[in-house]
């Protein structure tokens, strides 16, 4: 049984939380983190077998330590998890791409860092293409705007999405710009630069659409070996409009593929 902590009781880490405790074959969750302890407790006292409620830096006690915190949490939950050789599923994707160090520490400490899919397609397109040469990537996002409500970005620049009446392009810029503006919106397309050509030439469009019920996220690629196209639209999740139902599922199979003996997918 490889041992499980979880960063994070939100949308994404308490229905993790609430899985592992039904039963994932090979996993047990030992302990959580959360920014309000009381309610953690609260969130975890049904459980059949309720993990430790524990500092942060203590989640890293765990083999595995699953990171589902908003990204300004990022750092403290990875860092710990990092410097004593864990396996860190980064939900935050954006958080990890404008800290890349962590890398060159996970490759001294002996830790592995793996970005969940989440709610995205064809990342195994896109690695296999960026062996290759590839001329673009372009993410397109849009989300009902109140998924996009009080990023920092449009705060800066005084961009009101209330009363939208039809779609609105927000934001159009390379993958990192778009983590620094609006850092719990972008992390499909922080997976995607980091997957592909970087940070610095994928470029990014956000719009917020009152017309659109779903997250809807387009890729067009254009690559030496493949030029393809996909569109995903993920229901968002009820408790967090920001993310989508998609994303604690691509969590549990990227989980499930850490054990598996068969493994689909590159």
């Amino acid at each position: 049984m490889k041992t499980v902590a979880i960063g994070g009781l939100g949308a994404i880490g308490l229905e993790l939380a609430r899985a592992l405790d039904r039963g994932v074959e090979g996993f047990r969750l030992i302990a959580v983190a959360s920014r309000d302890t009381e309610k953690a407790r609260a969130a975890v006292a049904g459980f059949r077998a309720p993990p430790r409620v524990v500092p942060v830096e203590a989640l890293a006690e765990a083999e595995i330590v699953i990171e589902a915190a908003p990204a300004a949490a990022f750092a403290a939950i990875a860092r710990p998890a990092i410097a004593a050789g864990r396996v860190l599923l980064a939900c935050s994707g954006g958080a990890l791409m404008r800290q890349m160090e962590l890398v060159e520490e996970a490759e001294a400490s002996g830790a592995r860092i793996i970005v969940p899919t989440g709610a995205l397609v064809g990342l195994d397109a896109v690695r296999a293409a960026a062996y290759g040469r590839v001329d673009s990537v372009v993410i397109e996002t849009r989300k009902p705007p109140r998924g996009l409500a009080g990023a920092p970005y449009l705060e800066r620049n005084g961009i009101s999405l209330d009363g939208l009446a039809e779609a609105k392009l927000v934001f159009q810029g390379n993958a990192l710009e778009a983590a620094e503006g609006f850092p719990a919106n972008v992390n499909v397309a922080a997976a995607l630069a980091m997957a592909g050509i970087g940070p610095q030439r994928t470029e990014v469009r956000l719009w917020a659409d009152p017309a659109a019920e779903r997250n809807i996220h387009t890729i067009r690629v254009e690559a030496e070996a493949a030029r393809f196209s996909m569109t995903i639209e993920g229901m968002p999740s009820p408790d967090n409009p920001r993310t989508g139902r998609m994303t604690p599922l691509s969590v549990l199979a990227c989980l499930r593929g850490l054990t598996e003996t068969l493994k689909i997918g590159s």
